[in-house]
């Protein structure tokens, strides 16, 4: 067992690569907790530590403290960013989880300022097995299912015709070696203007 210290509300900040509206936040959050239990440790640790970011975050240390002693976690350093069970399996929550960005954003005051363009991202796609490069614009918030069908929907508009082999069940995309589910979020992917995403079609 490791030892053990009461939690503090620690005086978390960190920045947003990009100005984040509260709807992206939520999402990103979601998108970890989904993925959480795939991860080491148990289930049902993670989920009593999502229920204690929801109290951390309103500042309900009290209820925050009694999730965390009912389920025998320990925090070595009296933070959420290092968390044990009491086997001595440890749970590592992000930033994100805890609090929201400095520049955390209203949706409508991004409408009001014009700030569209820090939510676009201008991908290079190179297309294999025919080594094509492609350009494509699509939105940070967009899911890696939506970029396939942006793709698909641009090819099909140079080439005049339906393109099959670009329907995004036959496409794989990946990103310094790591394949992109369609379910993820491509401002979660973290993906620098113009880096190249190399998109494998597979054929029938």
């Amino acid at each position: 067992m490791c030892r053990n210290r009461p939690l503090y509300m620690e005086k978390l900040k960190w920045w947003s690569e990009y100005p984040m509206t509260e709807q992206q936040l939520y999402s990103k959050r979601d998108e970890f907790w989904d993925t959480a239990p795939a991860f080491d440790g148990h289930a049902e640790i993670w989920d009593a530590l999502k229920a204690v970011t929801s109290a951390f975050e309103h500042q309900d240390l009290e209820l925050a403290q009694a999730i965390l002693d009912c389920a025998n976690i320990s925090l070595p350093h009296g933070s959420l960013t290092e968390c044990y069970d009491e086997l001595g399996n440890l749970y590592c929550l992000p930033i994100y989880c805890l609090v929201s960005p400095l520049n955390l954003v209203d949706s409508t005051d991004v409408l009001e300022a014009g700030l569209d363009d820090v939510y676009e991202l201008h991908l290079r796609l190179c297309l294999s097995p025919n080594g094509k490069d492609v350009q494509l614009l699509v939105q940070r918030s967009d899911t890696v299912l939506q970029a396939k069908r942006r793709l698909q929907a641009q090819e099909a508009a140079v080439c005049m015709r339906k393109c099959d082999i670009l329907e995004p069940g036959h496409q794989l995309w990946f990103f310094l070696g790591q394949l992109l589910l369609d379910r993820m979020h491509l401002d979660d992917v973290y993906i620098p203007q113009d880096f190249i995403v190399q998109v494998v079609l597979k054929c029938d």
